[in-house]
């Protein structure tokens, strides 16, 4: 993909295209911004476009082939291993690196999720920075930046990244995946202004599991306990998923307050749950439905800091159902 093919990003596009017609790309570049959203699609055209033999990234010329193909001898992934990238794995990119390259100008370093790197491999980073060579470029992708060592952030050229709008990505899957207008909205509004999101694996999360989850969710009552374990057990079990299933849950209730304070309907992500949107706010408060949203809010907070996921999800489903009639 060159960077004609990519949806958005213009700005940071404008910025790289001026580096290389000028032969002054910086010797690394730190994308960040959030996960999604396009930073690796763009750092993999500036591979093709650096060792493209038009300078274009045609898509037709070896080297623009073996880039897609991930097997290009000149440019080496580097990615989290488990949780962290770690002191090795940040050598053995440096003696690769130290190479003469084999067939384009230059080595290239991508390094994904750059601020997973352990104390010891930031260090280790550090010296290729301070110490750089003329035949290497160095691209980190991050989505937390601050994480980062602020002796590293400094030794590289940084390139901010935003989400896309909703517009732009309802636009988009109308277009290209033939959606339907309501389901576009629905896509677009969780995918958090991420092509990933909308396009990848969380579709039929979105547009087919949120109903069976939501139906679930809001049929549970505080006096049956057993369905309410039941359903913390299945969640628990969706560990890849889980993240997004919560996202799901807050955006129905972010509908619900919505609703409680007669805003327009067309602003709701749920456009196609609107009785089940209408039940729910006839026996909510706002107060009752700011504390389902800050329920949720912990258990997000709980799953990052690795707590044991059934109990999170036991505990954030007993505060869902607090004191609600749940008659649907």
């Amino acid at each position: 993909m060159n960077f004609d093919q990519i949806l958005g990003h213009d700005r940071q596009i404008e910025i790289l295209r001026r580096a290389l017609n000028t032969d002054r790309l910086a010797h690394a570049y730190l994308f960040h911004g959030p996960d999604g959203v396009g930073k690796r699609l763009v750092a993999l055209a500036l591979v093709q476009a650096t060792f493209c033999i038009d300078g274009q990234g045609c898509g037709r010329c070896t080297a623009c082939k073996k880039i897609a193909h991930r097997n290009h001898p000149d440019i080496h992934f580097l990615e989290p291993d488990g949780n962290s990238i770690k002191i090795e794995q940040i050598r053995n990119l440096q003696r690769e690196l130290n190479f003469r390259p084999l067939e384009a100008s230059c080595k290239v370093g991508l390094i994904d999720h750059a601020e997973r790197m352990t104390v010891g491999a930031a260090n280790a980073l550090l010296k290729t920075l301070e110490e750089p060579t003329g035949n290497a470029l160095l691209i980190l992708l991050t989505p937390q930046p601050q994480r980062l060592l602020e002796t590293i952030r400094s030794r590289c050229q940084p390139l901010q990244f935003t989400r896309h709008t909703h517009a732009r990505i309802k636009d988009v899957l109308e277009q290209k995946l033939g959606l339907a207008e309501t389901e576009a909205h629905i896509l677009a509004a969780l995918s958090d202004g991420s092509f990933k999101k909308a396009f990848g694996k969380d579709k039929e999360l979105y547009l087919e599991k949120r109903r069976d989850l939501l139906k679930t969710l809001t049929g549970l009552s505080s006096g049956s306990i057993l369905p309410v374990l039941e359903f913390a057990e299945y969640l628990a079990s969706e560990k890849a998923d889980l993240p997004d299933i919560l996202e799901i849950f807050q955006a129905f209730f972010r509908d619900v307050l919505l609703m409680l304070h007669h805003q327009d309907e067309s602003r709701l992500v749920n456009q196609d749950l609107m009785d089940r949107i209408r039940q729910v706010t006839r026996r909510e408060s706002t107060t009752a439905v700011l504390d389902k949203l800050e329920a949720l809010a912990a258990a997000n907070t709980h799953l990052e800091r690795n707590v044991n996921r059934q109990l999170a999800m036991e505990v954030l489903l007993l505060r869902l159902t607090a004191d609600s009639e749940r008659h649907i």
